[in-house]
């Protein structure tokens, strides 16, 4: 099953995250089908960009969102 998940990149003590559709089981640094945005919580206020067109596509082909990136949608307006 597909999930839109966060991806952690950045330095220790300063995350930065890419929005990516990946597989399921794989780990949360590993690989991914696509990149769709990216999310700073460290800005003020956090910064979430994301392509919207992309994320109703994966929807539709059945990706699941994982809780933070459903709460980070929703608060945007995207679903």
């Amino acid at each position: 099953m597909l999930k839109i998940r966060l991806r952690r990149m950045g330095a220790v003590q300063k995350p930065q995250y890419r929005v990516v559709v990946a597989e399921s089981t794989t780990p949360r640094d590993g690989a991914f089908v696509e990149i769709i945005g990216t999310y700073n919580p460290l800005t003020d206020p956090e910064t979430f960009k994301v392509n919207e067109q992309k994320v109703k596509y994966w929807i539709s082909k059945g990706a699941q969102p994982s809780d933070t990136v459903k709460r980070l949608l929703t608060k945007a307006q995207i679903i």
